[in-house]
């Protein structure tokens, strides 16, 4: 399986993701123009010369190179709320006091606001339940965190990702039925279809700008704040082996919690090296370098790991095994070199002598992995 920027002839699969994702997944709606139109920006943001972050919008997917088939997808947001604002609640405790009466009550508020316009925003990732395999949903999760540390100038030293709250198999939220019932008279289903078609002027317009006491909810309301769907917990875990934490930030429409991390901060940002690439024997053959010794990747990784090409537009990340490169180790050189077949080179569209960038999954895992028949449920 391969990881490279999405293009037009992705667009029929993409639609049918956006229809398997469900309700709440606004970052994917059904909806054929707007999805090509979020493909063609995609194309134009990994071909554009950048300095700082914009509009940019970089959506991957990741293809069985054997089949054609697309497993999944999975995306970046370079500046959050760059052409339209990003709207969260913000969690707030409130102290009311009488010093007369010696009396005091403290209240949860939930209060409008744009706290995360300017960072950077993974999302719309995916996997298809019908496509599940090992380490596919670990490589849609973190190959965005490599492609940003390889293109820093791209995107905000903060990153979020903002969680799918709860909500039924009917597309049911219980926080928005509150909502609908005291605020905005509108489905769940269309409201989250205007957000994820790009019209926000109804939150400024209907939804409250006051604090929002939460005693004042109903139980089922309250009950799933900060809450994230069934399907989405597996990335939930992943992100939070990364760093990523929760800080009281949710969703407007269905309280799910947002979480962020410093790019720097996470995980398999740290955990990943720059090595430059040697183009060497089929596997199973092991040969010595002039500098060092190659050493199996099984002894000098313990297992599977990312591997990517340093590109844009052809970029380009797959899992690799042991039995499928070399770490060359010398105590002359600070860098490491990769040494890896010319099939593997072919398919990530790297030369000899040219950089890759490597994360051991090992290394990353959270405490609870998910297993195979798991990772199918990686949704946001």
């Amino acid at each position: 399986m391969i990881i490279r920027p999405i293009t037009q002839r992705d667009l029929n699969t993409l639609v049918q993701i956006a229809e398997e994702s469900g309700p709440g997944f606004t970052s994917l709606m059904p909806d054929r123009a707007a999805l090509a139109r979020k493909i063609a920006h995609s194309m134009a943001s990994f071909e554009r010369k950048v300095t700082s972050p914009g509009d940019e919008h970089y959506l991957f997917v990741l293809e069985d190179e054997t089949t054609g088939d697309i497993l999944g997808t999975t995306g970046i947001e370079a500046n959050t709320g760059h052409t339209r604002p990003l709207y969260h609640f913000r969690r707030n405790t409130v102290v009311h006091h009488s010093r007369d009466l010696d009396l005091r009550q403290s209240v949860e508020t939930l209060t409008r606001c744009n706290h995360y316009t300017g960072y950077s925003e993974i999302c719309s990732l995916y996997l298809r339940p019908e496509f599940r395999r090992a380490n596919a949903g670990k490589l849609l999760s973190r190959v965005r965190f490599l492609f940003m540390a390889l293109h820093p100038e791209r995107f905000s030293t903060k990153i979020i990702a903002e969680m799918r709250g709860v909500c039924n198999d009917a597309g049911q939220s219980p926080f928005w039925d509150w909502l609908k019932t005291h605020f905005v008279d509108m489905e769940f289903s269309r409201a989250t279809h205007l957000v994820g078609s790009g019209y926000t002027d109804f939150i400024d317009e209907l939804m409250p700008s006051h604090p929002l006491y939460t005693c004042l909810m109903s139980p089922e309301a309250r009950a799933v704040i900060s809450q994230v769907h069934e399907h989405t917990r597996p990335a939930l875990r992943i992100l939070e082996a990364e760093g990523f934490q929760h800080k009281g930030f949710i969703d407007l429409f269905d309280a799910g919690p947002t979480v962020e991390c410093a790019l720097a901060d996470i995980n398999s940002v740290k955990s990943s090296s720059l090595c430059k690439v040697s183009v060497g024997p089929e596997t199973g053959k092991i040969s010595t370098g002039s500098n060092g010794r190659y050493e199996h990747a099984s002894s000098a990784q313990n297992g599977a790991m990312i591997v990517t090409n340093t590109a844009t537009v052809d970029f380009r990340a797959t899992v690799i095994t042991p039995g499928a490169s070399w770490f060359q180790s010398s105590d002359k050189q600070s860098t490491h070199n990769l040494m890896i077949t010319s099939a593997l080179a072919e398919k990530l569209r790297i030369a000899d002598g040219h950089l890759a960038t490597t994360l051991p999954l090992g290394q990353t895992m959270p405490a609870a992995t998910p297993t195979p028949a798991t990772e199918s449920h990686y949704a946001y």
